[in-house]
């Protein structure tokens, strides 16, 4: 007989695992509620020409996408942010600025699976639409690294670097190179961390060797790590739009030391996060110890909606991967080791206490406790073997005696002691027990 197993890249679910990606979605959710962020969702299957506009044709690639059986050519989501640009720029006019939206949610990828990458996960999203200036950089970084301190993560477990591809055009502009040019060079700035000097080689073969000199400044600005290193690099050639750029600059830094995040964010010129899809400051959140891919990464796309047949609005975005985040969570001891325990389990006598009890059970647990039970009639000691290691804080006991005096016998599964209440008790003494009335 054949055995079927999952597909490679896609995960599987045990209750342990759902209760750890539980724990995730629930701190995220919690954290993007308290910022004033609305929850949506949205099509797990989208037309395939959303992406191709957005990315252009060499996304296809990576995207399990199809012909449906309505000859329409689709694809499974590989990420939101076309998406939400579409739900937004349908409802603009109705929706009350800025627009503050997230969600969690699963995509695909095709892609060869690795650590810290899946075919299927799990990203957290969040969009800001509507707000042209930095006070957006300061709310989505501010969130950003929110959602991963709530899971007690600190400044020593992680990072966000910072950069802006405004930047980097007005300062390479600035340098004499024309916008081909400009975006030449940013494709080798994108590489340049993994490849080297390799990352030049594309640049060379479209416009010849990149003059010495110039190649020297790049590399300088590569190297800027502060607000003060930066203003003193671009004091020769600042004009109007570096000034403004750097005055930017300043408002987005000194809001998040303002809310005491300036420990968590770094000046790092060598991020720029590709060329078709943002517009200005870009971001990314990396582990300090350097052992993992990207936790998270955004930045400013202003450009998307209206691409996508929308009203021309500015927009700010990150999201985070739930992959990483929990390798990440794993290695600093901070993912909880979760009990899939119950709250009261009832130890039944023979056929008659089993109709009594069941009325007290389902009278629990539609107040909302998690009440167990033994499906069959089984032995006693089984019974208390199996209520103490259900994980249930007490257990109700519905024996022959007990059952003629109108009682039951409650057993706190902490220190063994024992009471006897009348039946009609049962609800309120569970309630106090649990609400610290006891």
């Amino acid at each position: 007989m054949a055995t079927f197993q999952s597909l490679p890249g896609f995960r599987e679910f045990y209750p342990e695992s759902l209760a750890r990606r539980n724990h995730i979605f629930r701190l995220w959710r919690q954290t993007a509620t308290a910022f004033g962020f609305a929850e949506y969702d949205a099509p797990v299957l989208e037309p395939l020409e959303l992406y191709k506009t957005k990315s252009g044709d060499e996304i296809e690639a990576q995207l399990f996408s199809f012909t449906d059986k309505g000859g329409r050519e689709v694809a499974l989501r590989p990420e939101m942010t076309p998406t939400v640009c579409r739900l937004v720029g349908a409802k603009a006019n109705a929706l009350k600025r800025p627009i503050k939206w997230f969600s969690v949610a699963e995509f695909y990828r095709y892609e060869r699976a690795q650590k810290g990458r899946e075919r299927a996960f799990f990203q957290f999203n969040a969009d800001l639409f509507g707000e042209s200036g930095p006070e957006a950089e300061i709310e989505l970084i501010a969130l950003l690294t929110q959602c991963l301190c709530a899971f007690g993560l600190t400044e020593h477990d992680f990072y966000v670097r910072l950069s802006d591809r405004n930047l980097w055009f007005y300062y390479l502009e600035a340098l004499g190179l024309d916008e081909a040019r400009i975006r030449g060079v940013l494709s080798a700035v994108d590489k340049f961390e993994k490849a080297g000097d390799d990352a030049f080689k594309a640049y060379a073969e479209q416009f010849g060797p990149l003059d010495p000199a110039l190649k020297e400044k790049i590399l300088a600005f590569l190297q800027i790590k502060t607000l003060a290193a930066l203003e003193e690099t671009l004091a020769p050639v600042a004009g109007e739009k570096l000034n403004a750029r750097l005055a930017d600059w300043r408002k987005l830094l000194g809001g998040l030391e303002a809310m005491g995040l300036s420990r968590y964010v770094e000046v790092d010129l060598g991020v720029v996060r590709g060329l078709a899809y943002y517009t200005g400051f870009v971001f990314e959140a990396f582990d300090r110890r350097g052992e993992l891919r990207a936790i998270a990464g955004g930045g400013r796309y202003n450009d998307l909606v209206k691409k996508l047949g929308g009203p021309d609005l500015p927009a700010v975005g990150f999201a985070i991967g739930d992959v990483t985040l929990g390798l990440l969570l794993d290695s600093r001891g901070l993912m909880p080791t979760f009990v899939q325990g119950c709250d009261v389990y009832c130890v039944i006598g023979g056929e008659a206490e089993r109709k009594a009890a069941f009325a007290d059970i389902h009278a629990l647990r539609a107040a909302g406790f998690r009440v167990d039970y033994p499906i069959k009639d089984v032995a006693f000691g089984k019974q208390f073997k199996a209520a103490a290691d259900s994980g249930a804080r007490i257990a109700l006991i519905y024996g022959g005696d007990e059952l003629a005096k109108g009682v039951v016998k409650v057993r706190d599964l902490r220190d063994r002691s024992e009471q006897e209440i009348p039946r009609d008790q049962v609800q309120m003494l569970v309630r106090d027990f649990f609400s610290g009335g006891e």
